[in-house]
């Protein structure tokens, strides 16, 4: 099994996007696939159909109490070998919560040996910022796959994101890499897309996937109605994008 957290303190980059549909992909495959949605603005859940409203159990029990992970975890009923641990707003309030409590930044990583054999993937759908539930996620993960848009603002920020994934392998998690960087809102068409593509490249080298998303209503409309792209439209170029890194994905394994 790989925990894999897919990261940037940048909103807007296509985290839950790209979350979302590389597990479907990697599911229809006939991997199992677990997401764990950590983010109090749960688009996770709601992107893959999860009525807010109806969770008894979710990340937040499982941070803030003696609830099990299994105790949690979904089955999405569209998508075979697909489950996730939903996330609600009161996440919110974990961080506080559990200010004084000790090793707090291990809750996730102790909570998931308890499942260490049941899935071929995990993957974690952080916040946007670099906070307690970050640092939990970081800590629980093989690995960090990090979404970067083709903007002129990309680069910003990029420093201080190695920076914290330095200092959590140095501190807390000596085996955490770095799985790949994707490039997001591609446009091909822009000089600016294709410039930030290669600074990018000059940073990360080789970690940098062949695969780019592109700008894509489609992708853009799917969460609406709760649907991955695999379902929601399989024929358009972002469809085909994340189709293109799920092999590009397991070609690495």
């Amino acid at each position: 099994m790989r925990t894999i957290c897919i990261f940037n303190q940048k909103g807007g980059v296509g985290k839950t996007t790209t979350n979302i549909n590389l597990c479907s992909y990697l599911a229809n495959k006939g991997y199992k696939v677990l997401t764990i949605d950590i983010d109090p603005q749960g688009n996770t859940t709601s992107g893959l159909g999860i009525d807010k409203k109806n969770i008894e159990l979710s990340i937040y029990d499982i941070l803030t109490s003696e609830t099990s992970l299994k105790e949690t975890i979904l089955k999405i009923e569209l998508i075979d070998n697909l489950y996730l641990v939903p996330s609600t707003m009161e996440l919110a309030g974990a961080e506080v919560e559990l200010m004084s409590e000790k090793n707090r930044e291990v809750i996730l990583k102790k909570k998931l040996e308890d499942i260490k054999d049941e899935f071929d993937f995990i993957f974690i759908d952080c916040p946007p910022s670099l906070g307690f539930l970050t640092i939990n996620s970081l800590t629980a993960s093989d690995s960090v796959l990090i979404p970067i848009q083709c903007e002129f603002y990309a680069l910003e920020g990029v420093g201080q994101l190695v920076s914290t994934i330095q200092l959590v392998k140095k501190s807390l998690n000596k085996n955490l890499e770095v799985e790949g960087i994707l490039m997001s809102m591609f446009d091909g068409r822009t000089k600016l897309s294709n410039e930030v593509v290669d600074e990018v490249k000059k940073y990360f080298k080789d970690k940098v996937y062949k695969a780019t998303i592109p700008r894509n209503i489609r992708l853009a409309e799917a969460p609406s109605f709760g649907l991955p792209i695999i379902l929601y439209d399989d024929k358009c170029k972002g469809a085909k994008a994340y189709e293109d890194l799920t092999e590009e994905f397991l070609n690495n394994q």
